[in-house]
């Protein structure tokens, strides 16, 4: 999957709108964490070095169609400014003769931040003639807000319509590294999966059981598959309605010769808010009381055992609650074999979310070879959905 990015010849000189996801964490009006703004830098420098006016516009939090002064992106101009070096520009709207005045008089090589978009109720509903507003000031549209291309909003699809587009740097980059795991991975292929649901990974193993040698299963999900297994589970999360699922996903990857990789120990506490210490049983040892939210070393072994051949991983979901230390264990040396599989040559994608995450915080996001910023555009292209916010860039062959 090839999308159109594009050319000096596209942009220079041009009034641009570029879509960005600056929807970032904040804290008494401080942003707490500058990943998406740094991720969209080299896409914004390049439309800058060609002589463009760029125009960001993006969504932040959930305002339902209100202004909502905690939730303007007022507060990310400082980061952007220093993520950028050069200043920006705010303008307290999206569409309407503010905007325009700012993109018409503005000289080339400026950065001008919209309003948040979610001030309008049209964002969501992707509303034509908000749309064709949005894009009334511009000659031309970047899309580089992978995480938001799951969703057919305005200033994601809406606006596609009404304008010449392109994909940024970022998206471009995301959809190359996940086609890479996804249409045709080098095999072995092994796919980690974790998180607390099996309900959240269903269409991702539907779609790739097929193409994987192996998969992986962490986290709280782990214990449904165990369940129908006939383990003892004790108070560990059980998803009594997707049991049938996972059964039959047992049968199906036995009947291909693909290996469906469970837990054989788990780190185990009575509680989610256990300080215990760290306890580890085998998964015919858990007890009544006992509620699995790591795996055990055994485990982490066992995985290790398929990591270090594989040619293709990808990995979304935590091996466990990674928040609390104590059960952050799982995670960091699952992601210890994922680095030393890197360093060997093979390709190793992380998806977005809690897995992203988890990475970031135990030290790996730069020893893997591309870590998504999707979250849920993630998970749905490894699903094999065609993204809405893609699809109107994707090269015809």
């Amino acid at each position: 999957m090839k999308l159109r990015e594009f050319s000096r010849q596209d942009v220079e000189n041009k009034k641009v709108l570029m879509r960005v996801d600056f929807n970032v964490p904040l804290k008494d009006g401080i942003v707490t964490d500058v990943t998406r703004i740094n991720a969209h830098v080299a896409t914004i420098r390049q439309l800058l070095d060609w002589g463009a006016k760029v125009t960001l516009v993006s969504h932040l939090g959930r305002p339902k169609g209100k202004r909502v002064d905690s939730l303007s992106l007022s507060h990310v101009v400082e980061k952007i400014e220093s993520a950028l070096g050069c200043p920006v520009t705010f303008v307290d709207d999206v569409i309407g003769e503010k905007v325009k005045n700012a993109v018409d008089s503005a000289p080339a090589g400026t950065v001008i931040l919209l309003e948040n978009s979610r001030f309008y109720l049209e964002e969501e509903k992707n509303d034509s003639d908000f749309a064709k507003k949005l894009a009334h000031p511009f000659e031309v549209f970047v899309m580089d807000a992978f995480s938001a291309s799951h969703r057919a909003h305005a200033s994601t699809r809406g606006v596609m319509e009404y304008l010449p587009s392109f994909s940024g740097h970022l998206i471009s980059r995301e959809i190359e590294m996940l086609s890479a795991v996804s249409e045709a991975p080098e095999k072995p292929f092994v796919l980690i999966l974790g998180g607390a649901k099996v309900s959240d990974k269903i269409k991702v193993i539907d779609h790739l059981l097929t193409k994987v040698s192996a998969i992986l299963i962490g986290g709280g999900m782990a214990y449904t598959f165990l369940a129908v297994q006939g383990k003892n589970i004790g108070h560990s999360l059980y998803e009594e309605d997707k049991a049938d699922f996972a059964r039959q996903m047992l049968n199906k990857a036995k009947e291909i010769g693909v290996d469906i990789v469970l837990p054989v120990d788990t780190a185990v506490a009575d509680s989610l808010e256990s300080d215990a210490p760290r306890k580890e049983v085998s998964v015919n040892e858990i007890s009544p009381s006992d509620m699995g939210l790591d795996i055990g070393k055994e485990t982490v072994a066992l995985f290790a055992s398929y990591i270090e051949k594989a040619k293709t991983i990808l990995w979304n979901g935590p091996m466990g609650v990674f928040e609390n230390p104590v059960l952050a264990e799982g995670t960091r040396l699952v992601a210890e074999a994922v680095e030393k599989c890197t360093k060997n040559g093979g390709v190793t994608v992380v998806g977005g979310g809690d897995t992203a995450s988890a990475v970031k915080k135990l030290g790996f996001s730069e020893k893997v070879t591309h870590v998504s910023t999707g979250g849920g555009a993630s998970l749905e292209f490894c699903e094999g959905k065609i993204l809405p916010g893609i699809e109107p860039l994707l090269e015809t062959q």
